[in-house]
């Protein structure tokens, strides 16, 4: 069976650079949790991966990695191991190509002339009514 991630249709990361560590889950579930490894620890190293080009590597780095270009993700809200590496697997698989998918360009643009000048005129009404609300001055 292949366990390779597919990320994207362009993009798949091998099972092989996928790093596990399970420990017990903690919380409710009495001796089933306490005894049972089922919170699933799931490590990408996004820098040494085959499955990027380098580009796309400091892309995801720059975005995502805050620990030397490793994406860690830790899932422990289903009693079963399985379940919550499928969950790993999918947040890691989502969150990589949320990060890759191309941002449209802003464009910049301008104020109407208009719209500036309503602007400004109603900045100009509303400080004169509140300049209208303060006591004059006895000289």
């Amino acid at each position: 069976m292949n366990d390779d991630l597919r990320v994207d249709p362009k993009h798949v990361i091998p099972e092989s650079e996928l790093s596990w560590t399970f420990s017990p889950s903690g919380g409710p579930g009495g001796q089933h949790a306490n005894r049972s490894n089922t919170r699933a620890i799931l490590s990408f190293n996004v820098l040494e991966s085959v499955a990027f080009r380098e580009t796309e590597k400091q892309t995801l780095d720059l975005e995502l990695s805050h620990n030397d270009g490793v994406l860690t993700f830790t899932v422990d809200e289903s009693r079963s191991q399985w379940r919550n590496r499928q969950m790993a697997r999918k947040r890691l698989a989502d969150t990589i190509a949320e990060a890759l998918r191309p941002r449209p360009t802003r464009k910049p643009t301008r104020i109407p002339r208009r719209a500036h000048e309503a602007r400004l005129s109603d900045k100009r009404a509303r400080s004169q009514r509140k300049r209208n609300r303060q006591k004059p001055e006895v000289d």
